[in-house]
């Protein structure tokens, strides 16, 4: 196959990607059976509101609720209260939003019935400290876990015992109603637990683990944080406890089911396929660097897959912020950026990094494309990509050479999606 339009090629993977990962497809599948009692809608993250709207259409019995999303563009619902609050830096309407979630699920009884549609972002979209901190302290963590470098799994051991509704505490406050959580995964290796800090979901973890985090990745977290976590309050509820005896949780997307829809759509335009993994973690620059290594092996040598190929790839990587001059951008950004710079001057090779919710980072893009010519585009329009790379300012490189991906917010979020088309022309 002859592909003219590489860049349409990839924008049809992804586009794949995130169809496989649509809520209300994701939802049928998983409906729970209706209570002799209330149902009663809870949930946060980057796909909350489609996620609510979708329920909305599929339950055909009476339902109220409240979901977070952030701020910007949300599903219409009829019968769920959807709110907004910011991301990926909590803001007081967070605030507002968690106390309202905990608010709404009080007084339940053990006939009804709470379904939790829970999404990636849902850590920044519900702080919630704990009594003798502020929210002030919840931000301060945060920033100091982005820009720390750890992996998400690092980072909600961290969050989860900073807080008055993350690692299960959301579910132990349902009781003693039963709780069903519908999981969008965005976290390699899909552990529920992991995904927006577990609000529903309790898993086993100390304050101890939480701290040697930070002392590993060299965090400066407020010492009223410091003090928190060396006292019995930071401990988090115990999965065993018999509140969550009756809760469910199910997995409805994720970066495995994409990445297999992308490599099937990927292999009806005529392309072979192959998946290195759905997920890998690291420094974004890092990552970028190991993809490129692949492309141009694949490329020079026709192995260890042969010409033409797709290949791709899924997970979450992460950028450390050493410093306070940093521009814009987001971790796909930066693994493109730090990629081109190792095909410069290739031939044949052309790559898409981007996020599935529709965001990368702090502005409008998803993503970039790059191919061998896009560090010499960047440079003829009076850019440094490797100076701006230094400076994590990805999205200005890429906004020089023409190649920000913009596909929108997309309803849903199963993490990072990477494609690299390898051809022989």
């Amino acid at each position: 196959m002859t592909l003219t339009d590489p860049r349409a090629f990839l924008t049809s993977l992804f586009e794949a990607a995130v169809l496989a990962a649509d809520p209300y497809a994701a939802i049928k599948a998983h409906l729970p059976e209706k209570p002799k009692g209330r149902t009663i809608v809870i949930g946060a993250g980057k796909a909350a509101s489609q996620m609510a709207a979708a329920f909305e259409r599929l339950w055909d019995g009476p339902l109220e609720g409240l979901v977070v999303a952030r701020h910007g563009p949300v599903e219409r619902c009829e019968r769920i209260t959807v709110l907004q609050s910011a991301h990926p830096v909590p803001d007081e309407a967070g605030l507002r939003a968690s106390d309202a979630l905990l608010k709404r699920v009080e007084g339940l009884s053990e006939d009804d019935l709470v379904v939790a549609l829970i999404s990636g972002g849902g850590s920044a979209l519900l702080p919630a400290p704990p009594n003798g901190l502020t929210l002030a302290d919840e931000i301060a963590v945060n920033k100091a876990l982005l820009a720390s470098g750890a992996p998400i799994s690092a980072m909600n051991v961290v969050r989860k015992h900073v807080s008055r509704i993350k690692g299960g505490r959301l579910a132990a406050a349902c009781a003693p109603a039963r709780v069903v959580s519908l999981i969008v995964s965005d976290v390699p290796g899909d552990n529920p637990a992991f995904v927006a800090s577990g609000p529903t979901v309790p898993s086993k973890s100390s304050p101890a683990e939480a701290l040697a985090i930070i002392a590993e990745y060299g965090m400066q977290l407020p010492s009223a944080v410091m003090a928190h976590l060396k006292t019995e309050a930071a401990d988090a509820p115990d999965p065993t406890d018999p509140v969550f005896a009756r809760n469910e949780v199910h997995v409805i997307a994720s970066a495995r089911v994409s990445l297999e829809a992308a490599a099937h759509k990927a292999e009806e335009l005529g392309i072979p396929a192959v998946i290195l993994s759905d997920a890998i973690e690291g420094e974004a620059r890092d990552i970028g660097r190991m993809h490129a290594a692949i492309a141009r092996e694949v490329r020079e040598r026709n192995r260890p897959f042969t010409r033409p190929v797709v290949i791709l790839s899924g997970g979450e990587t992460t950028v450390t912020i050493s410093n306070d001059r940093y521009g814009k951008g987001g971790r796909n950004s930066e693994l493109l950026l730090s990629l081109a710079l190792d095909i410069d001057g290739s031939a044949g090779i052309h790559a898409l990094a981007a996020d599935t919710d529709g965001i990368d980072g702090s502005e409008n893009n998803a993503g970039a494309f790059a191919d061998g010519m896009t560090a010499a585009r960047i440079r003829a329009a009076g850019g440094d990509p490797r100076a701006l790379l230094g400076g994590h300012d990805a999205w200005s490189a890429f906004s020089l050479a023409d190649s920000l991906f913009v596909p929108g917010p997309t309803g849903t979020n199963v993490n990072d999606f990477r494609a690299m088309l390898v051809t022989d022309d």
